[in-house]
């Protein structure tokens, strides 16, 4: 039984024979072993094309910027798991994954659809800080939060946002959706009523929309760069245990109040 719409049964990012592995159009062995970078990789796997030297060089620098933050909920999954199925690696990274969402790493996705959406406007004619504010007034009014700013940890500013930014204007990359990241930060600030400093996922979505990155790369950036410090955290917990302690302390912090044994 079919479910959904199919598309042609056709695939174009590799093929393998007994003597040779293509992969994009490439020769695996004979040419991307030795020459491309595991960056410049994953960046050929996902667009087809391999990257110019600033795509190569930021995407390696938002990778390095979003894989660890310390034992995050995503972190605290992952050794979690790995504590209770110590025999179950991908399980445990899985686990961690699972939660990539708009409030934990997700939230470059739903950033880079906000410039978009203002990009938009200023295509059709309106100028830049009105299609900021029109934007950023029309979401408040309607209740929602503007993606990719606050931060529960970094007040007043997100240094890694910062130095994205910093580095992007060093190479001369920064652009249109950088400038309306910047012209966000006091709009959001004056909508919301409080200052909400752009965070490292806003930053993230400007400096890929500058730099041409297809739309996948928004969530496919934090999932991979996670991944690394999900391991990482997986390796020391297979070592240096302390999954079971977490789960120990979440237990004692939570008290019960449901209905007593009648």
């Amino acid at each position: 039984m079919l479910i959904g719409k199919a598309g042609p049964a056709k695939s174009a990012i590799a093929t393998a024979s007994a003597t040779a592995i293509d992969v994009r159009g490439r020769d695996l062995v004979g040419d991307l072993m030795g020459r491309v970078s595991f960056t410049a990789y994953f960046y050929l796997l996902v667009t087809g094309r391999e990257p110019t030297e600033d795509q190569r060089w930021f995407l390696d620098l938002l990778l390095v910027a979003l894989a660890e933050h310390g034992l995050t909920p995503s972190a605290v999954a992952s050794r979690m798991t790995l504590a209770a199925a110590p025999d179950s690696i991908q399980g445990a990274v899985a686990a961690g994954l699972l939660g990539a969402g708009p409030v934990i790493l997700g939230s470059a996705e739903p950033s880079a659809a906000v410039i978009a959406g203002i990009r938009q406007r200023i295509a059709a004619g309106a100028a830049r800080d009105t299609a900021v504010r029109a934007v950023a007034t029309e979401m408040r009014a309607r209740g929602e939060k503007m993606p990719g700013f606050g931060h529960p940890l970094h007040k007043p500013v997100d240094p890694r946002a910062e130095r994205i930014l910093a580095l992007a204007d060093e190479r001369k990359v920064a652009g249109e959706a950088i400038a309306i990241a910047r012209a966000l930060t006091p709009v959001v600030a004056e909508v919301w009523g409080r200052p909400l400093p752009m965070n490292v996922s806003m930053a993230i979505a400007a400096v890929l929309i500058d730099l041409d990155f297809p739309p996948a790369m928004a969530k496919a950036v934090p999932i991979l760069a996670r991944t690394a410090g999900l391991l990482a955290h997986i390796a020391e917990e297979q070592e240096r245990p302390i999954g079971f302690l977490m789960a120990s302390a979440a237990e004692e912090a939570i008290a019960y109040d449901g209905d007593a044994q009648s």
